[in-house]
């Protein structure tokens, strides 16, 4: 099959063949039609973090149509259009740990620890694909698993429901886009920031009350802060955040290290909660509420054979949303 292809890490993808895999026991093999970039496939080429083996196919954003199942699978048949998560854990830890089978140890990232969808096709196993939201394109269905699924996960776990006052950090990215989407959704009041005069208008129209410069200070009290960002906008968003507020996040693109004096939580009862991506059970119900309205963003979508300039585009933070590949 045909994919972009990383030999070592640090290193660059190159356009090749690799051999194409076929399912075993109760997995299925997904001939993708739509995938989508996130920061890991960046990271892949700096060595932060190293795929376990070479050569290795990133992509964790997949949709596609299922081409060939492996012995022991009677859910799925070839033809069936499917949307596919990112978290990858064992269908026991599903069944065991529930909302929360993300945070069982075997978990891994499709894309990640194993081959992803940035190819012609894609193995995962059985349990973890769902069906394709009907009205949704290929594009929209690529777009929306890692970013939405962490964002719901982000808003669940800070507690988000209406009226709740939320500031959204980092107001261009994929899981800032769909934080803010999916908080408006619920009916909070959502605040935004961005370095980005366009992208904080952007934000207004996509539902936020109002969009600050990310160097702050930010004029606003909010009960959960949502940050995808980390180092760059920690003390501004760190202030923002009211007594008995969730700071909750999932992400460092502007930095890993962050000054915090214990004092300051503990005196005003504030909690630090961290998540990677969602669980399968979010998974569902996150695709339950796309296929009755909740929008996805689609900032550009690029010819499968222009991945390099959709990563140089994602490398300079210039997007609102997700940028996506057809296949």
């Amino acid at each position: 099959m045909r994919g972009w292809i990383l030999d070592e890490s640090p290193g660059e993808y190159r356009w090749g063949e690799v051999p194409t895999p076929e399912p075993g026991p109760g997995e299925v093999r997904i001939e993708v039609r739509a995938s989508a970039l996130n920061h890991i496939d960046l990271w892949l080429t700096r060595g932060m973090p190293k795929p376990r083996s070479f050569p290795h196919v990133s992509g964790s954003d997949v949709a596609g149509v299922i081409d060939m199942v492996g012995p022991g699978v009677s859910d799925w048949q070839p033809g069936d259009e499917v949307v596919m998560e990112a978290g990858i854990t064992s269908h026991q830890a599903i069944l065991t740990r529930g909302i929360d089978s993300i945070v069982d140890p075997g978990t891994h990232l499709l894309g990640e620890h194993r081959w992803g969808g940035h190819a012609d096709c894609v193995v995962v196993p059985a349990w973890h694909p769902v069906r394709k939201p009907k009205h949704l394109s290929w594009v929209e269905c690529a777009a929306y698993p890692v970013c939405h699924v962490t964002a719901w996960r982000m808003l669940r776990k800070g507690r988000v429901q209406a009226g709740t006052k939320v500031l959204v950090v980092g107001g261009g990215g994929g899981v800032a886009v769909a934080s803010l989407l999916i908080a408006n959704y619920l009916g909070a009041e959502v605040y935004a920031t961005s370095r980005d005069e366009a992208k904080r208008n952007r934000a207004k129209e996509l539902g936020a009350v109002e969009a600050f410069d990310s160097a702050g200070p930010y004029p606003v009290k909010v009960e959960v802060v949502i940050d995808s960002v980390g180092a760059a906008t920690w003390e501004p968003a760190l202030r923002a955040l009211d007594s008995g507020g969730r700071f909750v996040t999932c992400g460092a693109t502007g930095g890993v290290e962050v000054p915090l004096l214990l004092p300051r939580l503990f005196f005003k009862h504030q909690e630090l909660i961290g998540v990677t991506t969602g669980s399968h059970l979010e998974f569902v119900q996150v695709t339950d509420h796309i296929a009755r309205g909740l929008p996805v963003i689609v900032d550009e979508v690029f010819p499968f054979d222009a991945y390099p300039d959709a990563l140089t585009k994602l490398a300079k933070c210039e997007q609102v949303g997700k940028l996506v590949l057809e296949h």
